[in-house]
């Protein structure tokens, strides 16, 4: 494809994010950019490198575009692309111009207001002195006063790295290697990579490959996960033989890092309120050589069914849904899908998640609560909410769930936040629980 050609697929698909967004249950925009190419299979490799990359750039600062959008009179997704196009990839009015030709495949030629526009941009740098925090920022203004009030003094700066790119880790599956040998391994096969510098299993890529091509994948030595995740599901010391839930399974991912920490000994029940996600984990569970895992859909937090194994767990994981401001460095559209009312929902959710959860406990068990969500009101607050009514839990100690291994940054009474800007993961929250009597 030729950039004009490139640069009317950004348009188009920033066209889509913008109409889904409006919607009630607005679709991911990493769902939509896959559909986009999928229903243009003649887009290639590299083309689609560079679109999903303008894309996703825009997405990200969608706000400050907006902002210098607005300030000269312009608006929609052409004027984004075109800013985009000027501050990103530096373009000159000259070049935007000529891509511009209103030729098939190309966009439509710069109208007289788009021009000037272009003209002004010229030279200019993304930020600015006049932009208010939320569009300085990149989020909505509503989300400010909960970012001050949960990150404290270092907002801005956990924001910042909010905003950038997220790197590439995986998991060891300890099951099938170590990680000293996936990383020879991976080595042979071309593929940059180290040893994150947390998660005792963790490698990070240091330079984008197609890793799922690669025969480690397929043998099933690692899952894609972000080192933060790979922590929270360390600290629930999960043994082999033990009966385990994973209250919130999704597709897996920690379910599959709690069945190695086992060694694939005792039983893990994975849980979820979507069946289509729950889909999903056969195949990875097969790779992956697990096979003590258990699968059941379940209605909503209160079924019927989890009455029946109450008080018969050792441990239970709770990945509960959330607001999913930790993920925005992977998943940046969620800051503008994401409302008020999803907000007090979510936390409505989480309340009922771990009042339920916790009646699985067995007296000694432990309950790890986690959020991907760095909001007070869905980590600590719940926290302190739930141990005001439930006397027969306690936060456990730190010492006693961290088996040695480097510790990340304890905020608060032994409950643990991951942040991009502090320790170079997703943003993560986990409490770990136990029951006493």
């Amino acid at each position: 494809m030729i950039d004009a050609a490139r640069i009317e697929a950004v348009i188009e698909v920033i066209t889509q994010c913008e109409e889904s967004w409006q919607k009630t249950a607005p679709t991911p925009a990493d769902i939509l950019i896959h559909h986009y190419f999928r229903d243009r299979r003649f887009i290639g490799s590299k083309d689609r490198a560079y679109i999903a990359e303008l894309a996703y750039f825009i997405i990200r600062q969608r706000a400050s575009l907006l902002w210098w959008s607005e300030r000269y009179g312009q608006g929609g997704p052409r004027a984004l692309c075109f800013a985009a196009l000027m501050f990103q990839k530096k373009m000159s009015l000259s070049e935007l111009q000529t891509h511009c030709s209103g030729e098939r495949f190309c966009p439509e030629k710069l109208t007289p207001p788009e021009e000037q526009f272009a003209r002004k941009l010229a030279g200019l740098s993304l930020a600015h002195p006049d932009m208010p925090a939320h569009v300085r920022c990149n989020v909505q203004e509503w989300m400010i006063p909960l970012l001050q009030t949960s990150l404290g003094e270092q907002w801005e700066e956990a924001l910042s790295a909010l905003g950038q790119e997220a790197s590439v880790d995986l998991r060891t599956n300890t099951l099938l290697t170590t990680r000293e040998s996936l990383l020879e391994a991976l080595k042979g096969e071309g593929v940059a990579a180290e040893p994150t510098p947390l998660s005792p299993i963790g490698i990070r890529l240091t330079a984008r490959t197609p890793i799922f091509a690669t025969k480690a994948f397929k043998d099933g030595w690692f899952e894609m996960q972000d080192e933060g995740s790979q922590l929270v599901s360390l600290l629930l010391d999960v043994q082999p033989g033990q009966r385990v839930i994973d209250f919130c399974a999704g597709a897996g991912g920690k379910t599959l890092a709690l069945a190695a920490r086992m060694k694939n000994k005792g039983r893990i029940l994975a849980w979820d309120t979507s069946e289509r996600r729950l889909n999903q984990m056969p195949e990875r569970l097969k790779r992956a050589h697990v096979d003590n895992v258990q699968r059941t859909h379940i209605t909503s937090e209160v079924d019927p069914f989890i009455k029946r194994h109450k008080d018969t767990a050792d441990a239970v994981l709770v990945d509960a849904p959330c607001s999913g401001t930790g993920t925005w460095r992977r998943n940046p559209d969620l800051k503008w899908r994401f409302s008020e009312k999803d907000l007090q929902e979510v936390v409505e959710l989480q309340q009922n998640i771990l009042r339920s959860a916790s009646r699985l406990v067995k007296v000694k068990g432990h309950l790890l609560y986690v959020t991907c969500s760095l909001l007070q009101n869905e980590n600590e607050s719940q926290i302190e909410a739930f141990l005001s009514e439930a006397k027969k839990f306690r936060v456990v100690s730190e010492k006693k769930v961290w088996n040695n291994s480097p510790q990340p940054t304890i905020k608060q009474d032994g409950m643990y936040r991951f942040t991009p800007h502090e320790d170079g993961t997703d943003g993560f929250f986990a409490a770990m629980l136990q029951r006493i009597e």
